[in-house]
């Protein structure tokens, strides 16, 4: 744990060192030069809790801590963390049962104030021109309350809400459109929102039963995993991964899954999309016209729950019995094989690089 005398020297330091800092806003831009603190230039994992927590492991792993926001503020942040975000040297915390986000230094961990009047079960967080954009499921057994809240970010104030279809996820800004994707939130949903940020009006895109994790490929397209109804709910329905041409935003290519084949995670580097089912990892490339039959991995975890990947690195999170502390697992691509373990926080779901 960070004790008091190093958390004040930080304080102090902090308006005097000045470092360049190349890691990207969720954007893709590069966030101006700042004071970095004693977590920068490393993996942050989020857990859900509870009580929720944030990890942090150094890039060259000789570095962890568990608990980092509440080793620095001396409060938790709720049960339930959902995600993170980054706009330039500050991070947006999502919890969503608290219906706030906490806003950080990136680097610091300071809190730095909040954001709570406005939301309702807020979901995810992306960055347009300086201004923020959060999703919300709202009452999750009504379909007509969802919106996303826009935030001025100089004030932390939600200033607008612009409603879209039931259970939005995740959401990325190219340009002045957001896309978000709608899982379903307690139901089913197929769409994809487009939303302009210059006028607040929203289009849709069809996709495949139940969209979530979207990344922008090195052609500029959407690809957007769709998990399809699982054979449990009694109507199940095909998984796929679709293409979409931001020029149009309408879907190009459909990739789709065996019976019984639900992907539930996916992240992507050079070139390649990774995705994660039943326990194995498979790799896609871009040219590729159909999903591939066999994996390029099987992973040790007993419970798979997040999954990211950056160069030649696989990071998955094993929740285990989602009773006890996770583990980080950390896959070199190349050789297939475990680079090194870490035990982060309870029920750890996403995994970003600072």
């Amino acid at each position: 744990m960070k004790n008091v005398f190093k958390l004040l020297t930080l304080i102090a330091v902090f308006g005097f060192l000045t470092t360049s800092c190349s890691n990207d806003n969720d954007d893709g831009t590069t966030p101006p030069v700042v004071s970095l603190g004693d977590y920068a230039n490393g993996i942050l994992v989020t857990a859900e809790g509870g009580p929720a927590s944030v990890s942090y492991i150094s890039n060259d792993y000789s570095t962890s801590e568990n608990n980092i926001y509440f080793n620095v503020n001396n409060e938790e942040l709720g049960v339930y963390l959902q995600s993170m975000g980054f706009n330039d040297n500050k991070g947006y915390i999502v919890s969503d049962n608290v219906n706030t986000v906490v806003v950080v230094g990136r680097y610091s961990f300071i809190k730095e104030g909040s954001i709570s009047d406005g939301l309702n079960r807020p979901r995810y967080i992306a960055f347009s021109n300086g201004i923020g954009y959060v999703t919300n499921w709202g009452d999750p057994y009504d379909s007509s309350d969802d919106f996303v809240a826009v935030v001025d970010l100089s004030t932390n104030m939600v200033i607008n809400t612009i409603p879209v279809g039931e259970g939005p996820e995740q959401i990325i800004a190219v340009g002045n459109k957001l896309y978000v994707s709608h899982k379903g939130g307690y139901s089913v949903n197929n769409i994809i929102s487009v939303i302009d940020v210059t006028n607040s009006t929203v289009n849709t895109i069809v996709v495949n039963d139940m969209p979530d994790e979207m990344i922008i490929n090195n052609s500029g397209q959407l690809v957007v995993l769709c998990e399809g109804k699982p054979a449990w709910t009694g109507d199940e329905t095909l998984a796929s991964i679709s293409k979409i041409d931001l020029s149009s935003n309408t879907v190009i290519e459909t990739l789709s899954f065996a019976d019984g084949v639900h992907p539930s995670a996916m992240g992507y580097t050079n070139g390649k999309v990774y995705y994660q089912s039943n326990n194995e990892v498979f790799e896609l490339s871009d040219s590729a016209s159909t999903v591939p039959s066999s994996a390029i991995l099987t992973l040790d975890a007993t419970t798979p729950y997040g999954m990211a990947v950056k160069n030649d690195k696989l990071y998955v999170t094993d929740a285990k019995d989602y009773a006890s502390l996770s583990d980080l697992i950390i896959y070199d691509l190349n050789t297939k094989s475990i680079v090194n373990t870490f035990e982060v926080g309870l029920n750890a779901s996403k995994i970003y690089f600072n």
